[in-house]
């Protein structure tokens, strides 16, 4: 399966398109993450905020196994 990931500099918001289908149907966030899921529940993107401030701390963490981001 192919991602499609895209950086909006401006906003600093980096999106994560994980299903080329599907209709939107409502999203859950949670704190800097906001996913997107269609009628069934299938994740379609998800938008990380602040990414220029998430994203390295979720790099740090995959080469520590772990990491929390307050």
């Amino acid at each position: 399966m192919a991602y499609k990931i895209k950086y909006d500099e401006e906003a600093d918001v980096l999106t994560v398109v994980v299903a080329e289908k599907g209709k939107l149907s409502y999203a859950e966030e949670l704190g800097d993450i906001i996913v997107h899921f269609d009628k069934n529940g299938k994740p379609l993107f998800m938008e990380i905020l602040n990414a220029s401030k998430i994203v390295p701390l979720m790099v740090q963490g995959l080469a520590k196994k772990e990491v929390v981001i307050p």
